[in-house]
Formats: structure tokens, C-alpha cells, sequence
């Protein structure tokens, strides 16, 4: 099996024609198939996890 097999079925599972697929530039192919960043934590969530897991207490 080719090593193209693969990504062929991902861009045709996408809608991509085969010739779309090979005209794509691979920053394109790489925005069409990486997996989203997740959100950035807001302050409330922060807060909540700061107070779920505190930091614990040392003593001297």
C-alpha cells in the first residue's frame, strides 16, 4: 500500500478531489487536518482549579 493511501482517503473523507488534494501545499494540508489548540484557560477557570488543587502547605 502506498504511503499516500492514507492521506488520500483523509482529504477525500474531507470532500477534496484527488487533484485538489496534490495541488494543496502542505501548510494547507497541515491546516486542513491538525487537531484545534485548545481553549486558553479563562480566569474563572483558573480560580476554580487553583481552588480545587491548592498548593500545599510546607512547614519549616
Amino acid at each position: 500500500m502506498s504511503a499516500w493511501a492514507a492521506p488520500l482517503r483523509l482529504a477525500l473523507s474531507l470532500g477534496l478531489s484527488p487533484e485538489a488534494f496534490w495541488r494543496l501545499s502542505l501548510k494547507e494540508w497541515r491546516a486542513l487536518t491538525e487537531t484545534p489548540p485548545a481553549p486558553a484557560l479563562t480566569r474563572a477557570d483558573l480560580s476554580a482549579l487553583i481552588a480545587r488543587y491548592p498548593d500545599e502547605e510546607t512547614s519549616p
